[in-house]
Formats: C-alpha cells, sequence, structure tokens
C-alpha cells in the first residue's frame, strides 16, 4: 500500500514536471509560442527532470510522513529546490550541447514546478488520507499490537483506515464483513495455534490480506520489532549463504566508490588538517576502537572533533552539546566532515559503505545484555552509514535510541540489496543539510 501510493507520487511529479515546461514557455513566450520551442527545450528539461526526481528522494518528499500535516514538507522543498535550482544552471552553463541557455525558463519553470509539486502533495494528502484507503483491524490486543494501531492512526496517508481490535470471542466472519476489512493483522502465532489457523484459513474467500504482527510492523514502519521476535524467527528470516555473492560484488564496489570520494573529497581533507592544527596544535586523526563483523574489533578513522585526552575517563555516550568539542570540530561535526576518514577504513575492508553503525566494545558488551539478539548486528560487516541513519536516527547516545536504532539495523541486515543500498547512499546526501 505505501509502496503503491510513493508511485502514484512518483508519476504525478513526472506529469507534472512537463506540464511546468508547457507553462513557463508558454509564460515565457507567450505569443511567439509555438512546437518548435518546446521540442528545443523537451530532452534537455526532460534530462533535468530526471536528476531533479532523483533529489526528490534524496530529500525525502516520497517520504509519506512528509508531506502530513506534521511534516516538514516546506522545509524540505525549499532545500530540496535550491539545489536542484543550482543543478539545473550547472547543466546548461557546462554541458553547452542544446543551443539553449534558458536562465529566464529555468528560473519559470522550477518556480511553476515548485508550486505544482506543493499542491499536489496536499492534494494527496487530503484524498489519501480520507478515501481510497484499506480497512485495517486487529486480532490480539497486545502491547506491540497497540503502538503499531497508533502509527497507522497518526498517518492516514500511508493508506489505511483504522478500524480497531476485533472481538476474539465474536464471529470473526461477521465482523470481517460488517467493517469490510481488507488487511488482517494478528497478533497471535498461528503457527503454534492450529485452531486459529484453520479459522483464518476457512476466510481466505473473503478476499482480505491476512499479516502477522511481526511482518506489518516491518513492511509499515520499515524495522523489526526485536521485542517481539524469537530464535525461530532469525532461522526463518535470515539466509546469509544466499548473500554471498552479493557481499562479494558489493566489496568490488565499496573499493571503487570510496577511492572516487576521497579523490573527489581531498581538498577538504587538506583544509579540514590545516583548521584542526590551527585550532590546538593536536593531532589531526582521531582512532577509536569499534566492533566490526563476526566480533572483530578495528580502529575507525575519523578528523578529531574533541579536546586531546577526551576520554580519560573512560568511554561515555556523546551528548547534543558537548564540552569535549572544539570550535573546528563543532563545524566538522555540523557538516559530517569528520566523518570522511571513515573512507580509508572502506578501502581497507573494515567498513562498507552501507550497514549498521559500528559501535564500540564498551558499549557493545552493555547493550547485548540488555537489548535481545543484539549480538546479531554482527553478522554482516558495518557501514559508513545505514538505514537507521536515512530514517533520521543518527547518533544513539542512550539504551532507548540503541535499542530504537538496532530495529532499523536488523530489518536492512534482513532486507540488504543493492536497490536498498543505492536508496541509502542517496538519502545519506541529506545528512550535509540536517545539523545535529
Amino acid at each position: 500500500m505505501i509502496k503503491l501510493r510513493q508511485f502514484i507520487l512518483t508519476i504525478g511529479d513526472i506529469i507534472l514536471a512537463f506540464l511546468a515546461l508547457l507553462l513557463a514557455l508558454n509564460i515565457r513566450y507567450w505569443d511567439n509560442f509555438n512546437s518548435n520551442i518546446f521540442n528545443q527545450h523537451l530532452l534537455p528539461f526532460a534530462i533535468i527532470y530526471f536528476v531533479w526526481i532523483v533529489f526528490f528522494y534524496i530529500f525525502g518528499l516520497y517520504d509519506l510522513k512528509i508531506i502530513g500535516p506534521k511534516g516538514e514538507l516546506f522545509q524540505r522543498m525549499f532545500q530540496c529546490f535550491s539545489v536542484c535550482l543550482i543543478v539545473g544552471l550547472a547543466f546548461f552553463y557546462f554541458i553547452p550541447l542544446f543551443g539553449i541557455t534558458p536562465k529566464t525558463n529555468l528560473l519559470l519553470d522550477i518556480i511553476i514546478f515548485a508550486i505544482l509539486i506543493f499542491l499536489w502533495r496536499k492534494i494527496f494528502y487530503t484524498l489519501f488520507s480520507s478515501v481510497y484507503r484499506a480497512n485495517i483491524a486487529f486480532l490480539g490486543k497486545i502491547p506491540l499490537a497497540l503502538s503499531l494501531s497508533n502509527e497507522i492512526k497518526n498517518q492516514p496517508q500511508f493508506g489505511y483506515k483504522l478500524i480497531g481490535f476485533l472481538n476474539e470471542k465474536a464471529t470473526l466472519s461477521a465482523q470481517i464483513k460488517k467493517y469490510k476489512i481488507n488487511v488482517l493483522i494478528v497478533s497471535e502465532n498461528i503457527e503454534k495455534n492450529s485452531a486459529l489457523a484453520q479459522q483464518l484459513y476457512q476466510y481466505l474467500s473473503l478476499k482480505i490480506t491476512f499479516l502477522s504482527l511481526d511482518r506489518a510492523y516491518e513492511e509499515i514502519l520499515g524495522k523489526i520489532p526485536i521485542d517481539f521476535v524469537n530464535q525461530a524467527w532469525f532461522l526463518k528470516n535470515l539466509s546469509e549463504s544466499e548473500k554471498s555473492t552479493y557481499d562479494k560484488i558489493k566489496r568490488i564496489t565499496d573499493f571503487v566508490i570510496a577511492g572516487i570520494l576521497i579523490v573527489i573529497t581531498s581538498p577538504i581533507w587538506l583544509i579540514a588538517a590545516v583548521a584542526i592544527k590551527l585550532d590546538d596544535r593536536g593531532p589531526i586523526f582521531y582512532k577509536q576502537e569499534r566492533v566490526g563483523r563476526n566480533r572483530k574489533n578495528f580502529l575507525i578513522f575519523k578528523f578529531r572533533s574533541m579536546v586531546v585526552n577526551a576520554e580519560l575517563a573512560g568511554a561515555q555516550w556523546a551528548s547534543k552539546r558537548d564540552s569535549r568539542v572544539t570550535p573546528v570540530g563543532g563545524f566538522l561535526k555540523k557538516f559530517h566532515i569528520d566523518e570522511f576518514p571513515q573512507m580509508l577504513n572502506v578501502l581497507k575492508g573494515d567498513l562498507s559503505l552501507t550497514g549498521p553503525r559500528p559501535e564500540r566494545p564498551e558499549f557493545v558488551r552493555q547493550l547485548e545484555k540488555e537489548i535481545p539478539h543484539y549480538h546479531l548486528r554482527h553478522i554482516i560487516k558495518p557501514g559508513f552509514t545505514g538505514w537507521a541513519q536515512t530514517r533520521f536516527i543518527q547518533y544513539a547516545r542512550s539504551k532507548e535510541e540503541s535499542h530504537e536504532k538496532f530495529q532499523y539495523d536488523l530489518y536492512y541486515i534482513k532486507n540488504r540489496s543493492f536497490l536498498l543500498d543505492l536508496g541509502i547512499l542517496l538519502k545519506t546526501f541529506l545528512l550535509f543539510f540536517k545539523t545535529e
């Protein structure tokens, strides 16, 4: 349901892109507008629109939470279209292959396009949060089901109309028909309850979708409920032997991309190094022990952002306004430049570009005692960035935040693929526009 709505959003954006071009050219040329002018602009603007759609994804304009009334749609759109304008100007300046330099046309186009996109998302939210929704209900009232039901209730743009919890003592078929239920989320383990499985089996003719609670949680929220799943779930869902080819190709890809990024960002490395030295004459780089794949420890590299000997009292969680951060370090952390040297770890093979962010051994020992299945974070290589980071959980500063972050990490471990990796890398670009 969520992916279908994101697809509809994308198709709408593509249609509006060419409508914006048509309107912009009509306004610009007025009585002199003709098909030749439109055809002359069609190919270069089609290329630009493709790039812009990628930036829409990067800036979360296809995240259904963003378009809700409590989302940050206006802020994201302003950031996104500012970047899109710069990209458009650079395209016509550096690639003068089409015989046009449409500065005025580009500005008109992007203003009209932005207005249309904003209105389209407002219409989309109004339309798909009130109509064209699937009726969804729960069978079994437990805390996790209550939590998920609240998320569905508060995010109608997901495409679900919450019916509530069915009465387990009443006839289920009558309730399903009465409320015209399309999706039924079952809290109880059907495999262990043959009577319930037999009962639900009889309702397949009613054309409803049955989802286990953990699967619904995963599909709707993009994370795994680690307090709910058991060892049998891991045996069924984590098939690491099937990922061997993927892992080999990913290692080659990591090496190539990391090398390219080091070359491209090398001027920033030089500026950062000089700034750190001028700030307090201390070391440029900071090495810290982290836990990698199969619990093998390694040293992670960063530009030093804290005072020398910041942890004489031992390891401690970072805080939002950490007094140990230097003035230059604060700037580096704000724009995530301090993370750049980790590309060396990617070249060495300690890190992948995407994966669960590696934690310190002291914290891992503590969290493995307090969070169920936490040790499974280490069955794959950790990453420079990850699914949890793109869900805007950048730094875990407590056990509770680490618990939440692990649910996203586990989703990645289960569902990792080249397409998911590409999405994560694209969305990581947005982190440079987010400050801590």
